[in-house]
């Protein structure tokens, strides 16, 4: 038998008793798949792929221990207990272990009774504002007793263990932390005393479940706010723990919600970014250990592994990009893994989305990811076609590939000279590389699967009969808007719209204009379109007024935690200038008159160059002209409508299980 590829990764590991087959395991994150907190058969089959792919072990998401915070699962009630027994055998027959994490939102929590957050202190939470009230001993009483029943009921289950969450800024790590906690009484003060409650959970437990039953705790490295934990204070609180044989396993991670950002990085953040705070709580422990934070292969965590950071290593948006990647990696075929790109849009990004706070999760680059239980598979279809795919952006790629991986014959043409689409450009932006990885991943599984690529070809019905298409997929994109109507003042069409300096974010990534001293970027669409180009000029010294419809900026980027690290780099440089609701008057050769939409009044803005975001238009002309000459046609991406990537590439997949 040939040798290991990854040794360290292959490794099994014991935890209380329990065995683990690897060391790859995935840390407790949100799904929303779980009905009236119970486990469904599309929770199950979402972890079952994952464990069927090769991963060790998960952990389920939040499992609320108390009625004043139910969360997306219950462990507080015993009718919950089918489902998690059902999630362990499932799991098990996969040789995965499974455990659940306990939890209480704490000041972060939404009562659904109406009735206040519970908190050590009365607090405002940083995201929503709502005030909590400080826990009397009655109320802690509960929520400890809460914990240890709860544990009783995943032990009852069958699972392999629990982990208490005591990180981010939710209720046990709102205990620990000296900048949550300014209780005066036992449980406030002191290290000792913050620690006292998490204390009592973890015995608590212990007493109900027994010595056997795995326990462990995850913890926030840093809290990465002033004055939060620190991993000084986190690794003390760690060492107590042990000391007292309360733990079995410790979970590092970093920040809570009064850094927001920092829970779950985007692109803009390494690979890795959270060692550097976890590695002092993990590196002297004395029981096995957990590390995340962007760890997207298995090459990357086998050198974790290997540096003796960790015993475990946690990779979750890489396995919802890819529920093989383990087994495809531990084969050799590590090409074939489909890429997380770090975008948050899919996965956290749905899970936040206003008006679904507790959305579903999803996977930008893996439309089947949540939809495991329903999957239609990619069998092979009835009758081999010739297939022509008009772009080869990720709409296209994504079609492409599908009709190929069903026994089509595909030919994929784009009218540039490089492929990749719209992202191509994107990723020209600072902190914005990644995003195109997908469509090279794409372009090269078209490559394997022996799919004719053409480029520099522009498609149209002569090119359609003379490769003999029997169908034709348009995914020819959009473009970016220059009508000037913005989404608040929709009868209003500014003066000066055709001038030379007047231009659109794609001109700035594409490097089509001079680098000006001033510049007004209007952003009407409150997600990444306009910052790209705030950063770019910015770089290179030009004085940027930044002037939004909205009430702040980028407010869509806060859902997939990206605004607040946007917010900190643009607002870093002395000649950025934000101005929030506000909407475009006119242009003239060197000013613009911005008028506030509250109250209307106006005022004048130095301006050498002007960027309008605004919206896109579908590009359709092609299949109107393929349908008049009587081509079947499908249509993928912005050419269904100009949305974002999760619905370019889910259409994509939807266009090729058509033809």
């Amino acid at each position: 038998m040939p040798d290991s590829r990854y040794p360290l990764c292959e490794q099994p590991l014991e935890i209380n008793g329990v065995t683990l087959r690897n060391r790859i395991t995935r840390t407790a994150h949100g799904t929303g798949y779980g009905v009236g907190g119970k486990v469904t058969e599309r929770l199950i089959a979402y972890h079952e792929a994952r464990a069927r792919g090769g991963v060790g072990s998960v952990f389920t998401e939040t499992c609320g221990i108390h009625t004043t915070c139910p969360g997306p699962l219950h462990a507080f009630t015993d009718e919950a207990v089918a489902g998690f027994a059902q999630l362990a055998e499932r799991l098990h027959r996969e040789d995965t272990r499974v455990f659940a994490q306990l939890w209480h939102g704490g000041p972060q929590a939404q009562n659904p009774t109406g009735g206040a957050s519970w908190a050590p202190s009365a607090q405002g939470d940083p995201i929503s504002g709502r005030l909590s009230i400080a826990m009397t001993k009655t109320m802690i009483d509960e929520i400890v007793a809460g914990f240890a029943a709860g544990a009783r009921r995943m032990q009852q289950a069958g699972l392999d263990g629990v982990e208490i969450h005591g990180a981010h800024t939710y209720l046990v790590c709102s205990f620990l932390s000296p900048l949550t906690n300014r209780r005066t009484d036992e449980y406030g003060g002191s290290f000792e005393n913050r620690l006292r409650f998490t204390q009592e959970i973890l015995r608590a437990v212990r007493a109900e479940c027994g010595p056997g039953f795995a326990l462990g705790i995850r913890l926030s490295g840093s809290e990465a706010t002033e004055g939060g934990l620190e991993p000084a204070d986190t690794n003390a609180i760690r060492a107590a723990l042990e000391e007292e044989s309360l733990i079995d396993f410790v979970n590092v991670s970093v920040g809570g919600y009064l850094n927001f950002a920092k829970m779950i990085g985007a692109m803009h953040e390494p690979h890795k970014y959270e060692l550097p705070t976890s590695e002092p709580v993990t590196r002297e422990a004395n029981v096995p250990t957990i590390v995340t934070g962007r760890i997207l292969t298995l090459a990357e965590a086998e050198s974790v592994l290997a540096s003796g950071v960790a015993d475990l290593v946690s990779l979750v948006r890489a396995l919802l990009a890819d529920p093989e990647l383990v087994s495809k990696s531990l084969a050799g075929r590590e090409s074939e893994v489909r890429p997380c790109i770090g975008c948050n849009e899919a996965c956290v990004g749905r899970r936040f989305a206003i008006g679904a706070a507790v959305g579903e999760t999803g996977c930008t680059v893996n439309p089947d990811a949540g939809w495991e239980f329903q999957a239609r598979p990619l069998a092979e279809a009835a009758q081999s076609r010739t297939v022509l795919v008009a772009g080869a952006g990720p709409a296209g790629l994504e079609a492409a590939r599908t009709a190929a991986l069903r026994g089509h014959k595909v030919i994929v043409c784009d009218a540039a000279d490089e492929p990749g689409g719209m992202p191509r450009l994107h990723r020209r932006a600072p902190f914005r590389y990644e995003i195109g990885n997908i469509g090279d991943w794409l372009w090269q599984e078209l490559d394997r699967l022996g799919v004719e690529r053409r480029l520099g070809t522009r498609v149209d019905a002569a090119l359609a009969r003379e490769v003999g298409a029997d169908v034709v997929i348009v995914a020819t994109g959009s473009l970016p808007r220059r009508d000037g109507i913005q989404r608040m003042r929709q009868g209003h069409r500014p003066e000066g719209l055709a001038l030379d300096h007047v231009v659109t974010p794609l001109e700035v990534l594409n490097g089509e204009v001079g680098i000006p001293r001033r510049a007004l970027i209007f952003d009407d669409l409150g997600n990444y379109q306009a910052i790209g180009s705030a950063d770019i000029l910015l770089e290179a010294g030009t004085e940027v007024v930044f002037a939004t419809s909205h009430s702040a900026l980028a407010p869509d980027l806060f859902r997939s935690f990206q605004r607040d690290a946007v917010a900190d780099r643009l607002g870093s440089y002395p000649t950025f200038h934000l101005e929030t609701r506000s909407s475009v008057e006119r242009i003239t050769a060197s000013t613009v008159v911005l008028k506030n939409l509250d109250g209307g009044l106006e005022h004048e803005v130095e301006a050498d160059l002007v960027v309008l975001v605004t919206g896109f238009d579908s590009q359709m002309s092609l299949a109107d002209e393929l349908g008049a000459a009587g081509f079947e046609v499908q249509l993928a991406g912005d050419a269904v409508a100009p949305l974002l990537m999760p619905h370019a590439i889910a259409t994509g997949r939807e266009a090729g299980l058509a033809v």
